[in-house]
Formats: C-alpha cells, sequence, structure tokens
C-alpha cells in the first residue's frame, strides 16, 4: 500500500546561526519558502539563561542567533547556507558592519555531523572560488544550548520596519536577498 505525501511528510530540520544581529537573519528567514519558523535567541556561551544586555556586554559568550525550522523537502540545509552566506559577511571576525564583539560573530552550530560536513563542504567550496576577498572566519561548533531572546526580539523588524536600524541595517539585507534568491522566497 502507498502512502501520499500528507500521510507521511517529511520531518522537520533546524539550523542555528548567527551572523550578526538576529533581527536581521530573522527577517531574512521568515520569507524563505520552506521556513517554518524562526526564533531568535542565543547561543555559544557559558552563562545559563542569559539576558540580551548580559549578551550585549560580551560577557557570557553567547551569540546572537537565529534557529530556523525548515521543511528539507522544500529548502535543503545547503541551499539554508548559501543564504546565510549571501545575507552576510562572514569574512569579519567577531563583527558585523558597526556591530562589534563575539555576541555578533559568524557561526554555524551544527546539530549533527551531517550539518557538519554539509557547512565543511559549502566553505571549503567559496574559499576556493573566492566568493569574498578575505577567507571565511565563520565558526563552526556542536550545537549547546539554545536559549530564546526575550519576547520584544521576535518578529523584531515586522513589528518595528520604520525603526532606524531596521532601515538602514536589516532592510538591505531583505533586499539582497530578494535580488540573489528571488525563486526561493514565499509565494
Amino acid at each position: 500500500m502507498m502512502t501520499s505525501p500528507a500521510e507521511n511528510p517529511t520531518p522537520l530540520e533546524t539550523a542555528t546561526l548567527a551572523g550578526g544581529c538576529f533581527w536581521c537573519l530573522e527577517a531574512v528567514f521568515l520569507r524563505v519558502a520552506g521556513v517554518e519558523s524562526v526564533v531568535s535567541g542565543y547561543t555559544g556561551g557559558h552563562a545559563p539563561q542569559p539576558s540580551y544586555e548580559q549578551v550585549c556586554s560580551g560577557a557570557t559568550g553567547h551569540a546572537e542567533a537565529v534557529q530556523v525550522r525548515f521543511d528539507p523537502g522544500v529548502l535543503g540545509y545547503r541551499e539554508l547556507l548559501e543564504i546565510f552566506f549571501a545575507v552576510h559577511d562572514p569574512t569579519t571576525l567577531n563583527r558585523q558592519g558597526a556591530d562589534v564583539g563575539t555576541q555578533y560573530r559568524s557561526a554555524i552550530f551544527y546539530h549533527s555531523p551531517a550539518q557538519q560536513a554539509a557547512a565543511e563542504a559549502l566553505i571549503r567550496e567559496l574559499d576556493a572560488e573566492r566568493a569574498w576577498p578575505s577567507p571565511i572566519v565563520t565558526q563552526l561548533v556542536p550545537l549547546a544550548e539554545f536559549y530564546p531572546a526575550e519576547a520584544y526580539h521576535q518578529r523584531y523588524y515586522e513589528r518595528n520596519p520604520r525603526q532606524a536600524y531596521c532601515q538602514v541595517v536589516v532592510a538591505p539585507k531583505l533586499a539582497k536577498l530578494r535580488q540573489r534568491f528571488a525563486e526561493r522566497l514565499r509565494a
């Protein structure tokens, strides 16, 4: 007996990514087809249940990150990483534009050996083709604990599109997404 796709759906996967301010990555991935949810939060540090203020101080070691739940039948992990690399600068250590500190580092917090291998392969390819003038410094580390950020950080761009940071920093990343990945956007 055959089952229909509705009876046997592809299980969702999770990716955890850091690339500067989480408001930017959240706004980008919420617009990508195959993404079911995006949660802004903190990971990669040593303090339990950190607050935004603690993370911003740089004292906890956490990065601002997003957890992206996606349908690999619609959006592959590699495609998700291609978008990630295109919308931030993976060649600057602990910095994205004017945002400076370890909390703004570029990092992939992998959930499995398969995710680690896919990320390593893509980084090698991008470096070999000299996609950027400098080598990629994105950290690859296993995911430990992920702490969702405070409620006011969730869907920040949608609720504050006219805020100056959103206009100057987030909006250009969304424009880049539309330009480079129009076929990957939600209908």
